[in-house]
């Protein structure tokens, strides 16, 4: 049986690397890819509905999806916490399901894992990210599921130590945790978490150098994930074997 597939930002990058891998998969065929000044009714009628487009457009598109009976996929970064519960809630009833995907790279979910089980063990972590300079939301999508994976995993221990937050410097506290966000011409995507110890110190770091490269497998393994999925998964963590048990992973 096939799937139909609306991809909503398909004139983007990741938006034109979604629709050739939907195009040369099989089981799945593209019937409508929307730009900027495309209707939204030209996704009605498709099985699944792939929204790569921008922060401020993507809980609109999803909430047409859903209501139009799509299942979706949603490559688009930004959904907060709080946004992510409201669209649990809403999908509560339903037969749907939303996958969203922060970062289609197995290498930053790996690093994200890794980085969620080495917190249990340091109560002074910070997060660096670096984007390009167009990327327009800060902290990245990666950035906070890091930071939202660590707080899980330190359920016993508790917020980690970040002194004088009253400075802005400081960085942004997600879950407790101090990010700090560049956004810089000639970079694509890196992200390092540094944990701080007694005499010592550990980074766990993770660098996008080919976007097309580094999402494919990501993307592969998405999008039957979401056609058959029901109710809310977050995180690219969610459908791959790491061998690790992540605490609180949605």
């Amino acid at each position: 049986m096939t799937t139909t597939v609306a991809v909503a930002g398909a004139r983007g990058k990741l938006g034109r690397l979604v629709t050739s891998i939907v195009d040369e998969l099989d089981g799945f065929e593209l019937v409508a890819a929307l730009d900027s000044t495309s209707p939204l009714s030209e996704l009605d009628g498709a099985d699944l509905v792939i929204d790569v487009t921008a922060p401020a457009v993507s809980p609109t598109i999803v909430e047409h999806a859903v209501a139009h009976g799509a299942n979706v996929l949603v490559g688009t970064s930004g959904w907060s916490s709080a946004r992510l519960t409201a669209l649990r809630s809403r999908l509560v009833g339903t037969e749907q399901g939303v996958v969203v995907i922060p970062n289609f790279s197995l290498g930053s979910v790996v690093a994200s894992s890794l980085a969620a089980v080495a917190s249990r063990f340091f109560d002074s972590i910070e997060i660096v990210e670096a984007h390009r300079s167009s990327k327009v939301d800060s902290p990245s999508g990666t950035a906070v599921r890091t930071a939202e994976l660590i707080a899980a995993a330190r359920t016993r221990n508790g917020p980690v130590e970040a002194p004088h937050i009253d400075q802005r410097a400081r960085g942004q506290q997600i879950a407790s945790i101090p990010i700090h966000s560049m956004r810089l011409r000639g970079v694509v995507a890196k992200q390092d978490v540094v944990f701080g110890g007694n005499g010592e110190t550990v980074t766990i770091s993770h660098e996008t150098i080919e976007p097309g490269d580094a999402y494919d497998a990501g993307i592969r393994l998405a999008l039957p994930a979401a056609r058959d999925a029901r109710g809310l998964i977050v995180g690219l963590e969610q459908l791959v074997d790491l061998g690790i048990t992540l605490p609180g992973a949605e």
